[in-house]
């Protein structure tokens, strides 16, 4: 791109992304906010939704899961936001960044009138700030192998070769942030829209120290929402508007009230008598609801997995053996858990590239098409696996299974238990079932041996999926320099060379979820539910987070 001119395209990855790659639009939930009607009003009227987890923490760069990074998304704003088609548009940034001829220099202005709820303007040291935490080893940021390979001096610092000052951004005033970059990354745009790239306020954050992000009195936002009533054991809490926000009268409800609900027939029960605006349904209720008026299943590209820890309390553990790992990955009929146990429009998947995400920058043709099947479901070939492993281990094999504690994940652990155990006589599993924090916390320790783990993408390509697996940065113990060879080679051999990068990326995968067998590809998952009517505005996302309500509201 010419230097000096300004990034108007909305491809964000060197890939032609299928028109099916789009954010997730419906008729009951999105509309077109485009069109001047009388919803441009405030709705005075609460719009009452569901979370099936707590929400973990509100500081940005200490969060992976889904209800952390939504609220986050909804409270907090960074230089880029993403619309109801999954474009990256302007948001504390006045315009498209502008790119050097050689890709690696980013030049952004932030709009002049963005505030932080105290009062506070938002500056380029905000991201400065935020980012260099980010990038800091000592913080131990889940996001900050997101600095590998991307902003300049980012993987030298991850490797504690470099401080974190060294970090290649820095406020050439209070409006105008610089991005070095180590090497293009065609990605980054998109990138910028995902929370841990959001601002923070030093002063604010250096106050508050440990208790940053831990309740509502220990957060200042800058996005369309402040978040009332809540801490980290909530079970509930609010969304309202943000009068300090730059927006503000664009945005539809005056309050947002959310509730932790992790049993279906509560869900249910809630929708029914009214008290839900949106219910999230699986298993038997989705399956008897198909039919309602108000039902609507909405396809994501979100993956769920089998994650198998190698290594546990610095001894190898079980899944250290790869006859055990393939044993588990041929014996799972993953058809019959999406359609009998979830039975909401979530599909059986064969790799770990979800479909209709991404595809061929020459062809067009999807990712997941052309890489074809991975481990497909084979009962005899598990039983010889399981029979070598009985061998090399002198005896019969016990699995303990990790699970959260909401009840699709509950059913979920059974089924597999169920099944395994029943297609691989010898093999016992034991389900041990936590919170969600309480299960994030296990896996970061690596105190686990078998755990099913959701990995909804950051940006619009396939590394998104594949980076987080190499040697340095997984969280299963996984090692292979095949592997992380193929990785390199994406990243920065053939980072200008689309069709190469491409067969790299496929090849990855491959060795990934065949050869190796270091994870097991379960559903890509849909989102089945009930939808109010009179619900509009909720904006569902491809990748980032997965729902924004700047634009929610719910008909007077």
């Amino acid at each position: 791109m010419k230097k000096g001119v300004k990034q108007s395209i909305t491809l964000i990855t060197t890939v032609l992304l299928l028109s099916a790659c789009g954010g997730n639009t419906s008729d009951k939930s999105t509309q077109n906010t485009d069109n001047k009607t009388a919803t441009d009003q405030k709705s005075t009227k609460v719009l009452n939704l569901m979370e099936a987890s707590e929400v973990g923490s509100m500081d940005t760069i200490f969060t992976q899961d889904e209800p952390s990074v939504n609220a986050q998304s909804n409270v907090f704003e960074g230089l880029y936001q993403l619309d109801e088609k999954d474009n990256v548009i302007p948001a504390v940034a006045k315009e498209m960044p502008e790119i050097s001829e050689d890709g690696k220099t980013y030049t952004v202005k932030l709009r002049e009138d963005a505030k932080w709820s105290n009062g506070d303007k938002v500056t380029a040291n905000d991201f400065v700030f935020a980012w260099k935490k980010m990038a800091d080893p000592k913080n131990q940021a889940n996001y900050f192998f997101l600095m590998d390979g991307t902003i300049l001096n980012g993987t030298e610092i991850v490797n504690q070769e470099k401080s974190a000052d060294e970090l290649g951004v820095k406020a050439l005033d209070d409006y105008t942030l610089e991005i070095k970059m180590a090497k293009p990354v065609t990605y980054f745009t998109s990138l910028l829209a995902f929370s841990p790239f959001f601002p923070q306020n030093e002063k604010f954050v250096t106050e508050k120290g440990k208790e940053y992000g831990t309740s509502s009195d220990n957060i200042v936002s800058n996005g369309p929402f402040l978040m009332e009533n809540w801490d980290q054991s909530s079970m509930s809490w609010d969304l309202v508007q943000n009068p300090n926000y730059y927006d503000a009268d664009k945005v539809k409800s005056e309050k947002i009230h959310f509730e932790v609900l992790k049993e279906t027939n509560t869900v249910f029960n809630l929708y029914e008598s009214g008290e839900l605006d949106v219910a999230i349904l699986t298993g038997d209720f989705a399956k008897q609801n198909k039919e309602n008026p108000d039902y609507e299943a909405i396809q994501r590209s979100k993956v769920y997995s089998l994650r198998m820890n190698q290594k546990r309390n610095d001894k190898p553990s079980i899944f250290a053996n790869e006859n055990v790992r393939k044993a588990v990955a041929y014996a799972l009929d993953k058809k019959s858990l999406v359609e009998n146990i979830l039975a909401d429009g979530s599909k059986d998947i064969y790799g770990y590239i979800p479909k209709d995400f991404v595809a061929n920058p020459e062809t067009g043709e999807d990712f997941r098409k052309e890489a074809g099947d991975l481990v497909k479901t084979d009962e005899k070939l598990a039983n010889e696996y399981l029979d070598k492993a009985k061998k090399e281990l002198n005896g019969d094999v016990t699995i303990e299974l990790l699970s959260k504690d909401g009840d699709g994940d509950k059913k979920v652990a059974e089924f597999i238990q169920g099944q395994l155990e029943k297609t691989l006589p010898g093999l016992k599993i034991n389900v041990k079932t936590v919170p969600l924090n309480n299960s994030i916390e296990l896996m970061k320790k690596g105190d686990y041996e078998l755990s099913v783990s959701m990995w909804g993408p950051d940006y619009q390509d396939p590394m998104t999926f594949l980076e987080s697996s190499v040697s340095t940065k997984n969280k299963t113990n996984y090692r292979s320099e095949k592997y992380d060879q193929l990785i390199d080679d994406a990243s920065n051999k053939y980072a200008n060379e689309p069709e190469k990068r491409w067969e790299a990326l496929i090849a990855a995968e491959k060795v990934l979820v065949e050869e190796d067998v270091a994870l097991i590809p379960l559903y890509q998952q849909a989102r089945g539910q009930l939808v109010r009517p009179g619900v509009e505005g909720i904006e569902y996302h491809n990748f980032g987070a997965t729902s924004t309500y700047k634009n929610a509201y719910i008909k007077e």
